[in-house]
């Protein structure tokens, strides 16, 4: 991924990974408060090596080198147990020295010879007491016992403290600032790993951006999402100055510039889907209006015959429609019908078939859309998805191509790219791809989500349009 996909993902997960921030930060805080305080109390050490008082130089040199060598083995006797018992004796403490070595630790600063014993404890005065037992225990046992040369003569080690410990007066442990801080660098982590993870593992088409990675075919256009769609699927008749027939309007535009087979008189267009409850019928149904806006010639087809939603959107009897005109029952000037004053035509699906796909890939379905192709300007067919039929790919071999509508959040990159793949294999010409129900807000938002479509007149003066009939195969 690019770095703008990184933006993406936190920009479309910035809330979930700011509580994961906050949450980690105020785990850390709690913990901090529920810890019990601790104290730490330090004592320091120097080693030397004795030597006579006409010592030359180099003898001199060899004590300090030889001092420094034997802090590192010193160290370790400073939590063991011959000096750890010592001090339990004298302190009367009631734990083992395995139990007091766990308080108790030391360090030696490189290239020094200077020890320091450290105690924690959750009594201050308490790692006061044993850090300066242990300093005064463990110099006996180095020099006493450990270094104490044979007969009577004295240790060649010398211990002294240097630093007493003090009782402290704040807290070693916990450090509410820091515990929180880390807690919170953990959630956020723990939250930028969790988005990139469920983006990686989200294959739903979100964004005109997702569209690219499956087909190099044009987006033609955006359609924001709306909750009442279905109470008013029309949006470009019912409130033409919305910013979603707005967004219809500039799909036209696109539309109108695509490249097709300048052989035919007219541009047809069959409109899918790869899956159902993707907006195919609701874009097509706007889009044919918005073509009509024109002043186009615009015949717009149920080419669903499993389950037909043009007559229901558009208003008009479906009971007769594309099925009677296949199948020589009734004739295509006879079903077809006008909707409002302008140039805008539809035929309904009529009765369902028990056979869709040969009806749609008959001889009449081809000499039908030949004598439509004669009378208008745009011929529009909704057909069913793709993924679930081969209607759409079947009679998209009659037209100038398919355009495929993709859902965000809703359609998957394997279906769209399936979709694609059934064109394909019959040769049919995808022209593009349009995204419907794109969030007004947040990095996926379409732009005319925040678009006012202020017009100060109606888009188009209908009544200029002739109120007859149109005929198929005449000319408007």
């Amino acid at each position: 991924m690019e770095l703008r996909d990184y933006l993406r993902i936190l920009h479309r997960n910035w809330i979930f990974i700011l509580a994961l921030t906050v949450l980690g930060g105020a785990a850390g805080f709690g913990w901090s408060l529920l810890k019990a305080p601790t104290y730490e109390a330090t004592t320091q050490l120097y080693v030397s090596v004795r030597s006579g008082d006409s010592a030359l130089v180099g003898e001199l040199a060899q004590g300090t080198n030889y001092a420094r060598q034997a802090v590192t083995s010193f160290v370790d006797v400073v939590n063991s147990a011959v000096v750890l018992d010592r001090v339990i004796e004298d302190l009367d403490l009631d734990m083992s020295s395995s139990q007091l070595a766990g308080h108790v630790s030391a360090s030696v600063p490189a290239n020094t010879v200077i020890i320091s014993a450290t105690v924690v404890d959750e009594d201050p005065a308490q790692a006061a007491a044993i850090a300066n037992s242990v300093g005064t225990n463990f110099a006996d046992v180095v020099v006493n016992q450990l270094e104490k040369p044979e007969g009577d003569a004295p240790s060649l080690v010398r211990i002294e403290t240097i630093e007493p410990a003090l009782v402290p007066t704040s807290t070693a442990s916990p450090n509410i600032p820091l515990n929180t801080i880390l807690g919170a660098l953990l959630g956020l982590a723990v939250g930028v790993a969790f988005a990139v993870l469920r983006t990686v593992l989200d294959t739903r088409i979100h964004s005109t951006h997702d569209i690219e990675q499956v087909t190099d075919k044009p987006v033609l256009g955006g359609i924001a999402f709306d909750p009442d769609t279905k109470k008013r699927p029309l949006i470009v008749h019912a409130d033409p100055q919305n910013p979603r027939a707005e967004s219809f309007r500039t799909l036209r535009t696109n539309l109108q510039f695509i490249d097709i087979d300048h052989e035919r008189e007219s541009k047809s267009f069959v409109i899918t889907s790869a899956g159902p409850s993707e907006g195919k019928s609701t874009t097509t149904a706007n889009l044919a209006i918005a073509l009509a806006e024109t002043g186009a010639r615009v015949a717009l087809i149920d080419g669903d015959l499993r389950l037909p939603k043009i007559a229901e959107y558009m208003g008009v009897e479906g009971g007769v429609g594309l099925t009677d005109v296949l199948i020589g029952k009734a004739a295509l000037a006879d079903v077809i019908q006008q909707w409002g004053r302008a140039k805008l035509f539809v035929l309904p699906s009529g009765r369902i078939p028990p056979n869709p796909s040969e009806l749609l890939g008959s001889q009449a379905m081809q000499r039908m859309l030949d004598s439509l192709h004669e009378a208008f300007d745009y011929v529009l067919i909704d057909a069913p998805p793709l993924l679930l039929v081969t209607d759409a790919a079947v009679v998209s071999k009659y037209t100038s191509g398919a355009i495929l509508v993709a859902a965000s959040g809703a359609t998957k990159k394997p279906q769209l790219e399936g979709a694609v793949k059934a064109l394909d294999a019959i040769g049919s010409r995808l022209l593009g791809v349009i995204v419907t129900m794109l969030p007004t807000k947040g990095p996926d938002s379409y732009g005319y989500g925040s678009y006012a479509y202020s017009a100060t007149h109606s888009v188009r003066d209908k009544t200029a349009v002739r109120d007859e009939p149109l005929e198929v195969g005449q000319d408007a």
